[in-house]
């Protein structure tokens, strides 16, 4: 595991009632990562190069480039780069939360939001009319994204934070729940009952999502993907694209360096 250097950009200016929204291009140190804090506006992650991962109270997402993390006003948050990251940070005014004020969620960012974001962050110059026009409309289009299965959800239950932690080293392990059972010492039928009543979701279902995180993960950081499919325990690429289309609704080459270069 890397070395993570602490990293605390404080924003320059802050949204206010006037201007709702305010634009920041980071860029971090590699493998960096900015420890528990909150805010009291919201925030949104947008890798434009790279992936990041946030971690809030029971949660932790993902993020691919060109999408991005939704954080509510008052959420504690960490936030760690996945190797080498640039990400657009918007700040949001808590009156113009254009998304639920309870939860954070992953987002797709269209080609307007990604303009407008980097519109924003680099004209700070430009005439309050304009600026204007431009944090209403990425508002708009924020409230229209469609969401992004890519959150996993942490237990606190300590048989089933055993099982999870053992499955989180061992992301590609092809054991069945059974066999887990056996590894932490627990009856599959309770760990079954556990990712339910603990986790509202299933051991499969759970594993899925665990693949998920840690493809996205090592597609950002430039691994070919006949090598993520072995990791992650299939049996060739075309298996793991198949699934990672299924569950996401793209195709994992849309994460890599040549597919990220024509997006920029």
């Amino acid at each position: 595991m890397p070395s993570r250097d602490a990293w605390d950009p404080q924003p320059k200016l802050v949204p206010t009632r006037r201007e709702p929204v305010m634009a920041h291009l980071r860029l971090p140190p590699s493998d960096g990562i900015i420890e528990w804090h909150r805010h009291t506006w919201g925030q949104i992650a947008c890798p434009r190069v790279g992936s990041i991962r946030v971690s809030a109270p029971g949660m932790m997402w993902i993020v691919p480039l060109w999408r991005a993390v939704w954080i509510p006003p008052g959420i504690d948050h960490q936030v760690v780069m996945l190797g080498h990251v640039e990400f657009h940070a918007l700040y949001i005014e808590p009156g113009a939360s254009p998304l639920p004020s309870d939860a954070c969620s992953v987002i797709e960012v269209s080609d307007l939001m990604r303009v407008l974001t980097g519109s924003l962050a680099a004209s700070t110059q430009a005439s309050p009319r304009h600026r204007q026009l431009a944090m209403q409309l990425l508002l708009e289009e924020i409230r229209g994204a469609p969401t992004l299965p890519l959150g996993l959800p942490l237990p606190t239950e300590r048989r089933l934070r055993t099982l999870c932690a053992a499955m989180m080293e061992e992301p590609g392990s092809q054991r069945t729940l059974q066999e887990w059972a056996r590894v932490v010492g627990a009856s599959d039928r309770t760990l079954a009952r556990l990712f339910q009543s603990e986790l509202n979701t299933s051991f499969a279902i759970w594993r899925r999502q665990l693949r998920l995180s840690r493809a996205i993960d090592l597609i950002g950081r430039g691994v070919p993907l006949h090598v993520v499919a072995a990791e992650l325990g299939y049996a060739n690429a075309p298996a793991f694209s198949t699934m990672f289309r299924h569950a996401l609704g793209f195709p994992p080459s849309q994460l890599t360096g040549t597919a990220a270069t024509r997006r920029r």
